[in-house]
């Protein structure tokens, strides 16, 4: 890519369309394309192909997508698959009809089989079942590859796939219906440690950046007090009630030793790979300046590269990390009636050492990072 070239990164609002946007920025590319979904519905194929024929992008980085949590996927399986599959679909085919000269296409670790050898290698690819809970979005994402793949075989397109493993860092989704792991448990602890500080304050600028369910920071402390308990965020002491001159009953505060408890799904033994987002934005680049669809397909026999860290930790040590990170001194309760998950996600990065990129911030820096970012937002 050169400075001049016209970029059109797809998804420029999400956590990693934003950090491609700002690397790029950095690095001096000043002939960025961005459409917001007001701008440009990406569901709609001929509105999508108009907007490439207009544009006439040189470069696409496709991270636009709908993403979510173990909930959020299981919940909206039929929505998963299908606006996935549309953006995927309607961005490859316009990239190509309009005579884009390199596409970077993004996709996600659920792609492999739940119970594939670990570290997860490119070749694991529709070797076994996947995991239910987000079969529809793997089905998607597995089709993305695949249309990079055959659009080289068929029309010599330069589109190629990176797989990354979750990630997290600055504009991460903090809702904690729809939230992954490591956001949700940031906002978790965030909000405990506020609760166990009786900081009413940052409790409801938490909410009105984000409410839950209906209940923003404005609504009355028990139902502020009532959301929190619903997301598993729990005062383990009995509430003190204190009245008003006018004797309101409805004023709630938690004296300063008060302990909460975060309750949390699962058995906390599965074990994830994590990637600050920043390190998959220069891998992007990195991968977009040296590496080839021909490269890729006929000389490395491989179909897309893994993005990822190449280490792992446990659900509950990450859990254990984070509250420390927050200062919270909470209580920890999982729920095992809830389920897990793939038992374990760590991707092998061979490949992405053998084409020169590894990661670079590690897991408490980066949480660090992220937590204060969070917090500013």
């Amino acid at each position: 890519m050169n400075l001049c070239d016209k970029i059109y990164i797809a998804g420029h609002s999400g956590m990693v369309g934003s950090a491609l946007v700002r690397r790029l920025r950095k690095d001096g590319y000043r002939n960025l394309v961005t459409r917001t979904h007001t701008e440009l519905d990406l569901l709609d194929q001929s509105a999508v192909n108009e907007f490439f024929q207009r544009e006439q992008p040189d470069y696409v980085f496709l991270a636009a997508a709908k993403v979510g949590g173990i909930l959020a996927n299981n919940t909206y399986r039929a929505e998963f698959l299908y606006n996935n599959l549309m953006i995927t679909a309607n961005i490859i085919h316009a990239s190509k009809q309009s005579g884009t000269q390199k596409l970077l296409n993004l996709g996600s670790s659920c792609i492999y089989p739940k119970l594939a050898p670990q570290p997860l290698k490119e070749e694991y690819l529709l070797t076994g079942p996947l995991e239910l809970t987000n079969e529809p979005y793997a089905i998607a994402k597995i089709a993305g590859i695949k249309l990079c793949e055959n659009y080289y075989r068929q029309y010599g397109c330069d589109f190629i796939s990176v797989m990354p493993t979750n990630l997290y860092g600055p504009n991460d989704n903090y809702d904690l219906q729809t939230s992954h792991v490591l956001p949700a448990l940031i906002r978790k602890f965030h909000l405990a440690k506020c609760l166990e500080t009786n900081d009413w304050d940052a409790i409801r600028a938490d909410l009105n950046k984000n409410p839950i369910g209906n209940v923003s920071g404005n609504a009355e402390q028990r139902d502020v007090l009532s959301a929190l308990n619903k997301e598993g965020i729990v005062n383990s002491q009995k509430v003190k009630v204190e009245k008003s001159e006018r004797q309101i009953p409805d004023l709630l505060t938690f004296a300063p030793s008060d302990v909460p408890t975060v309750h949390l799904w699962g058995s906390g033994s599965p074990r994830r790979e994590f990637l600050y987002v920043e390190d998959l934005a220069d891998a992007c680049l990195h991968i977009m300046h040296n590496v080839s669809a021909p490269q890729l397909y006929d000389d490395l026999k491989q179909t897309h590269i893994n993005i990822g860290a190449g280490t792992d930790v446990t659900i509950k040590d990450l859990a254990e990390l984070i509250r420390e990170i927050t200062d919270c001194h909470c209580n920890i309760q999982w729920d095992t009636r809830k389920p897990d998950g793939t038992p374990r996600k760590l991707l092998n990065v061979d490949l992405a050492t053998k084409l020169r990129w590894r990661y670079k911030t590690e897991l408490r820096k980066g949480i660090e990072r992220a937590y204060e970012a969070y917090k500013n937002a």
